[in-house]
């Protein structure tokens, strides 16, 4: 199951556009090439023709009983950044479970770097990541900030937007987008410290609402 969903862009779609500040993706391909059209805000109410577009290319590697590779991989993005690169490997534990490996990265030049201190010094002043640091005076975990703080935060974001992807397949078609939307949140609410946005009623009208554009935009 895992391999045959993470081979098809339109169920990159369905993932891709679970984070909070994902306002679009469209799936299309030609020649047996896939790619995703992606836009992503800069706030999470952003309208989507004012967020910036990013263009994946869907690169399978392996697709075989005992071994899974996809890759999402963008030339250019917004603000200077480059090299996008979303790398999704899977084995199988048993017959019922999956181990899966994710990596994120994307490479950025000045206008990227000044783009990100900005960032840094204002919203994302207070936000971490998950890698321990060291603790404080009381004892209590200090978390990684800056830079490597927003990395892991995006990667735990697109790792939990697969995990409920996958789970709402359980579910009757017509009920599996809102299953996405609420499995996708209760997953980051589990890390509130690093990954909390918004409420669940402002979280799940925004995406049911996305859910729809996008399907209206592709038909």
């Amino acid at each position: 199951m895992v391999g045959d969903v993470l081979k098809n862009p339109s169920d990159w779609c369905d993932i891709l556009i679970l984070p909070f500040n994902t306002k679009y993706c469209h799936a299309h391909g030609s020649n047996g090439a896939s790619a995703l059209q992606v836009r992503i805000g800069r706030k999470y109410d952003q309208p989507v023709e004012k967020a910036f577009r990013l263009d994946f290319a869907l690169r399978p590697v392996a697709a075989k009983s005992d071994y899974f590779e996809s890759r999402l991989e963008a030339q250019t993005g917004p603000v200077g950044t480059k090299d996008y690169h979303i790398a999704v490997s899977a084995i199988p534990l048993d017959g019922r479970r999956t181990f899966l490996h994710l990596s994120y990265s994307y490479g950025y030049g000045m206008a990227g770097r000044m783009a990100m201190q900005a960032y840094l010094a204002t919203a994302g002043s207070d936000k971490v990541g998950f890698t321990i640091t060291g603790k404080d005076g009381k004892g209590q975990p200090i978390y990684i900030g800056g830079m490597r703080g927003a990395i892991e935060r995006n990667a735990m974001r697109y790792y939990l937007a697969i995990d409920a992807h996958l789970a709402s397949l359980r579910s009757p078609a017509d009920q599996q987008v809102e299953k996405r939307i609420q499995t996708w949140f209760d997953a980051t609410e589990r890390y509130s410290r690093q990954l909390h946005e918004m409420d669940r009623n402002t979280y799940a009208a925004m995406k049911r609402g996305e859910y729809e554009r996008q399907q209206a935009l592709i038909q």
